[in-house]
């Protein structure tokens, strides 16, 4: 993947567009397949990583740390290592990653709404 230069125009723009868009700056946190699921399984308390992975079978392992790393430099998510061996490390959200329950729920309560209008049948996936 190419890496994009700080001092680009591509940058420039899209610092612009956080500051005077909430749609982007919301996107930006939480935009993409996996960041809203896994905030989502968080709604529901703290989480272990095997946890978190086992609701979402689906996910690399890469992309799952990765996602959450991110969550964690965004404030959204607090990642907590207890001393031991093994390791227990869990998850769960911030003040500011609980706010966004409400984005979460609408989310869901839209796609629940499109699914009928759709004729698509609603079958939750089981691990």
């Amino acid at each position: 993947m190419t890496k994009i230069k700080e001092a680009s125009t591509y940058n420039a723009n899209k610092q612009i567009a956080l500051q005077s868009c909430p749609v982007t700056y919301i996107m930006n946190k939480i935009g993409g397949h996996w960041k809203p699921i896994i905030l989502y399984h968080l709604l529901s308390g703290n989480k272990r990583y095997s946890e978190i992975k086992k609701a979402m079978p689906h996910i690399s392992e890469k992309m799952l740390i990765q996602h959450l790393k991110q969550l964690e430099t965004d404030n959204l998510v607090i990642r907590e290592a207890r001393p031991v061996v093994p390791p227990f490390v869990t998850y769960s959200l911030t003040e500011g990653g609980r706010e966004i329950e409400t984005v979460i729920n609408a989310m869901a309560d839209w796609a629940f709404r499109d699914m009928e209008r759709s004729g698509i049948i609603y079958t939750p996936v089981t691990p």
